[in-house]
C-alpha cells in the first residue's frame, strides 16, 4: 500500500523519552520527547521531537518525514529560543537544505540527487548496515550539514566494547585529516534489540543565542512506548516559548 494512502487507523504510534546532560558535569539540559508513526509493518512514517527545558517549557520542535527517503528525511527543526531554523525539505521533485540564523533571512541550496544521509536518518543507515559495521568494516556516507548548506563525506566505525556489555557503540566522523580535528559523534545501541541507548556529541541545537551546537549525550533510558494518534498529534500543537538550556 502506498504510504500517501494510509488512514490514521492503519497506522500505529510509539512514543519516546530521552534526557541531554552536560557531559561534563552532568546537569541536566533539556528533555526531548519523541513521537513515532510506523507503517503496519512497523516501518517508520514520521517522527515528532518536541524539546523541552529543565523546567518543562517546550521551546523547540523537529518534524521528520521518513516517507520519501529513510535514510535522509524531510525534516525542520524550529528553535523558539533564538529563532533559529534548519531542515531539508522536497521542493519541485527536488532536495532543498535551509538554515535561518537568529536576525538573518533564510538561506537555501539545491543538493544532487546522489546517496545522501540527514539528521535522524542516520539511525535508520546504521540499523541497515549493522552487520557490515559490526564486523569492523569502516563504511562512508555523505551526511547533510544544513548550517553549510551542503553534505559531507564521514566515515563511520564500530568502536570497542567489551563482549559483557550489552552494547555496541559506532563513531561518525568528519573523513580524512579533517576527521583528527573536528569533534565526532558516538551512538550506543543495545545488541540484543539494535534500540539505541546513548548519544554523544554535538546536538543539532544550539546555544540560548543560537550560536554554537551544544554538546551533549543524550540517554534513552527504556524502550518506547505504545501511544495514540492524539499523543502524536499533540507534539505538534504545544505552542513554543523561549527558556535558558545553557549558560
Amino acid at each position: 500500500m502506498p504510504w500517501s494512502s494510509l488512514r490514521a487507523a492503519d497506522t500505529r504510534y510509539l512514543t519516546d523519552t530521552a534526557w541531554a546532560r552536560d557531559p561534563v558535569d552532568q546537569r541536566l539540559l533539556y528533555r526531548e520527547q519523541h513521537g513515532l508513526r510506523l507503517a503496519p509493518d512497523g516501518r517508520l512514517l514520521e517522527r515528532r521531537v518536541l524539546y523541552r527545558c529543565a523546567d518543562g517549557t517546550a521551546f523547540a520542535r523537529k518534524r521528520v518525514d521518513y516517507r520519501a527517503d529513510a535514510e535522509a528525511p524531510a525534516f525542520a527543526l524550529d528553535d523558539a529560543r533564538s529563532g533559529y531554523r534548519e531542515g531539508l525539505r522536497l521542493r519541485e521533485g527536488r532536495r532543498e537544505v535551509f538554515v535561518q540564523n537568529p536576525g538573518e533571512t533564510e538561506r537555501s541550496a539545491w543538493l544532487d540527487d546522489a546517496p545522501l544521509v540527514a539528521d535522524a536518518g542516520f539511525d535508520q543507515w546504521t540499523r541497515a548496515r549493522w552487520d557490515q559495521l559490526s564486523a569492523g568494516e569502516r563504511l562512508r556516507l555523505r551526511f547533510l550539514v544544513p548550517s553549510r548548506l551542503s553534505a559531507y563525506t564521514f566515515s563511520v566505525q564500530a568502536l570497542p566494547t567489551r563482549p559483557d556489555s550489552g552494547e555496541q557503540r559506532f563513531r561518525l566522523r568528519l573523513s580524512g585529516w579533517l576527521g583528527w580535528l573536528a569533534p565526532h559523534i558516538d551512538v550506543s545501541y543495545a545488541t540484543r534489540d539494535r534500540r539505541l541507548l546513548r548519544f554523544e556529541g554535538l546536538s543539532n541545537l544550539r546555544d540560548d543565542r543560537g550560536e554554537r551546537p551544544l554538546l551533549v549525550r543524550i540517554d534513552f533510558p527504556e524502550p518506547a512506548q505504545p501511544a495514540s494518534a492524539a499523543d502524536f498529534a499533540a507534539l505538534d500543537a504545544e505552542p513554543l516559548r523561549a527558556c535558558r538550556v545553557s549558560g
